[in-house]
């Protein structure tokens, strides 16, 4: 399984839309296996999306997200973790210890379960194509 942090220095950065890094995890029965730091290149919420489904991304865990981000990337079959905070080290931790719904990793003035709720993987657009992004890009 690969789960990617929305990294800044040694934290999750606080917004995911315009995070500047992801940290890669391999992870392998629960251990880390091995991790790199990529440079994200895409703001667009669509091509950002696509850029860490190619990364071969399972887990995206993060700070805040926009609602059209989260939704590409469920599109694309990520599992989106949002509005979540701490060191990264503790939330990798925690991620891996089921303990990562514990209220001091939320983000302030967020709740995990209404946003579960509305984060549901049957609500979700199908990752959108080459031909979408193109267009939408014209129309910006």
């Amino acid at each position: 399984m690969k789960i990617a942090i929305a990294k800044w220095e040694d934290r999750i950065s606080p917004v995911f839309d315009v995070s500047e890094s992801l940290l890669l995890i391999d992870i392998d029965r629960k251990s880390r296996k091995e991790h790199r730091t990529v440079t994200l290149i895409h703001r667009h919420p669509l091509q950002r999306a696509r850029e860490v489904a190619d990364l071969g991304v399972d887990v995206l865990i993060c700070g805040a997200i926009s609602h059209a981000l989260e939704r590409s990337l469920i599109g694309a079959g990520i599992e989106v973790n949002g509005f979540i905070c701490g060191n990264i080290d503790l939330v990798t931790e925690a991620y891996l210890d089921g303990r990562l719904a514990q209220d001091r990793f939320q983000m302030p003035g967020t709740s995990l379960k209404d946003h579960l709720l509305k984060a549901s993987p049957e609500a979700g657009p199908d990752m959108p194509s080459d031909q979408n992004i193109e267009a939408d890009n014209k129309r910006s």
